[in-house]
């Protein structure tokens, strides 16, 4: 099978699946004719595999540990539940924090914010970890740039298209013969239309978010 077809089977973005294989967990075989990379049932199960522990929040390293014998789904669960529990504590004192603060019932302007923050530091010198949103604010400027590329290629080739047909019927006696204007005509236009599928891909990998997911671990 081809990268596009295991990725429409398992679920699991090209960019990850490529990802995978750059940190060892996954080896498919190359094709002798072409060189391409050639899956197998065997990379489809353990795609599956991989994607399961990843939506549990399994960290790589432990995958990785899983698939050299040297750990067994066991031994990582037990390990992985000490990290959930750890975090399930984190939750509860971000919580506790946000009923004070609904119970205040006071104004931003009004919230004493250094005290908070103060407050805060020392819960998290004694092993809390409180979650960063401000790594998330940047996710929407990575839709800048796709999007701002794909306008620019769509305009130029649009200008392309229209300065052809402006320039046809400019000379029509010199004209090209009609079906070599259509091709002129098509080339620009396909590219607009592959520029514009793969803007759709880059937003749907972007929203999924699951090549950032995978990073993180």
């Amino acid at each position: 099978m081809k990268i596009n077809e295991v990725e429409a089977q398992v679920g699991i973005t090209k960019k990850n699946i490529r990802f995978y294989e750059e940190q060892g967990l996954l080896s498919p075989r190359r094709n002798s004719e072409n060189g391409y990379r050639d899956y197998g049932p065997e990379e489809v199960a353990i795609l599956r595999q991989i994607k399961l522990l990843r939506k549990l929040g399994v960290p790589l390293e432990e995958i990785r540990r899983m698939q050299a014998g040297s750990s067994t789904v066991a031994d990582g669960m037990r390990r992985h539940l000490v990290t959930l529990e750890r975090e399930r504590q984190n939750l509860e004192q971000s919580m506790e924090l946000c009923r004070g603060l609904k119970d205040r019932e006071v104004r931003l302007a009004d919230l004493d914010a250094a005290a908070l923050l103060e407050e805060m530091e020392r819960m998290e010198r004694s092993g809390t970890t409180f979650k960063d949103k401000q790594t998330g604010d940047t996710k929407s400027i990575r839709y800048v740039a796709p999007v701002a590329v794909a306008l620019l290629m769509t305009a130029l080739m649009a200008g392309i298209v229209a300065l052809m047909i402006w320039g046809f019927g400019l000379d029509p006696a010199n004209a090209p013969p009609l079906p070599l204007m259509v091709v002129f005509v098509a080339i620009p236009c396909l590219v607009i239309l592959g520029v514009l599928l793969a803007l759709v891909q880059r937003i749907r990998e972007i929203g999924k978010g699951e090549i950032d997911d995978a990073k993180n671990y």
